[in-house]
């Protein structure tokens, strides 16, 4: 199994709903154990990062931050 690439601002789609309804959760801090806030209703979880990675059905990148140019 490949480690998934996830970064702060990411927004992941998980198998299993929230009991909220939701199935979208946006990433705040990577590492062994990933914080997650649900985007439905901003509850905050801190998940195991294996536990997580078998949960996750897709990963929506963050935007890149585009630097611009002034002339």
């Amino acid at each position: 199994m490949e480690i998934l690439k996830l970064r702060s601002g990411d927004v992941l789609e998980l198998k299993k709903t929230h009991p909220c309804g939701g199935r979208q959760f946006r990433v705040l801090r990577t590492g062994s154990e990933v914080r997650i806030v649900c985007c439905s209703c901003g509850r905050d979880l801190i998940m195991d990062r294996i536990k997580l990675e078998r949960a996750v059905k897709r990963v929506i990148p963050a935007p890149e931050s585009t630097p611009e140019t002034a002339e």
